[in-house]
């Protein structure tokens, strides 16, 4: 059977996906390649996973088509005021269809970022640093040029390797080192290919944790 690859994303309380898709020229690059773009809020097929031993959520509800399909997460490098760092595992959040995602902030981000990420793991997980951000992330940030890939299949092991990256320590990310303690993925003793990190290692300015 051939693989079908869509480009997905959901409204955000203030961010219409649709919208989105548009103004950043996505929509038009899909069309060129024939790949769909997919608001994930107008999908109405949709599962309710249940969490073994969540850290605030007992389940999620989400489309159908994310839990039968191989997960890619394309995430920025940049820092986030309320999560430290917004990489894999944060961009995950993305697939949650509700578009008033504020109600899941009052129970704690970095804990439903972990129940997401313990039943939704990607396959794959691809953080863009050629254009990163630090400071007063994720959307007042200063851009930092650090023409950089970052690429794993752990994704806890490739945000790890981010924030080392960025100059900060993993284990002090909440919901990276809860994922950790967790099993979800590991933090400590990556194989790293490519780069060295200490090559690639820049000091960002952090975004103050709420």
């Amino acid at each position: 059977m051939p693989v079908k690859p869509y480009v997905v994303e959901s409204d955000a309380t203030m961010t219409n996906a649709d919208e989105a898709f548009q103004a950043t020229g996505m929509k038009e690059m899909c069309e060129r390649n024939g790949v769909e773009c997919l608001n994930l809020r107008h999908v109405e097929d949709k599962v309710t996973i249940q969490i073994a031993n969540g850290e605030t959520l007992d389940n999620i509800t989400v489309p159908r088509i994310v839990t039968e399909s191989a997960i890619i997460s394309a995430a920025k490098l940049k820092t986030h005021m309320m999560t430290g760092v917004t990489l894999g595992m944060k961009n995950l959040f993305g697939l949650l269809p509700d578009k008033m995602k504020a109600k899941y902030h009052l129970k704690g981000i970095s804990k439903v970022v972990v129940d997401i990420t313990s039943v939704l793991r990607p396959a794959l997980t691809v953080i863009d640093g050629f254009v990163a951000m630090e400071g007063r992330g994720p959307s007042s940030g200063t851009p930092v040029q650090m023409n950089l890939i970052i690429a794993g299949k752990d994704v806890v092991a490739t945000d790890a390797t981010g924030c080392r990256v960025m100059g900060f320590g993993p284990h002090k990310i909440k919901h990276i080192m809860r994922a950790n303690e967790k099993g979800i993925g590991n933090i400590d003793n990556i194989n790293i290919v490519g780069e060295k990190l200490e090559s690639v290692t820049r000091q960002f300015k952090p975004a103050k944790i709420l």
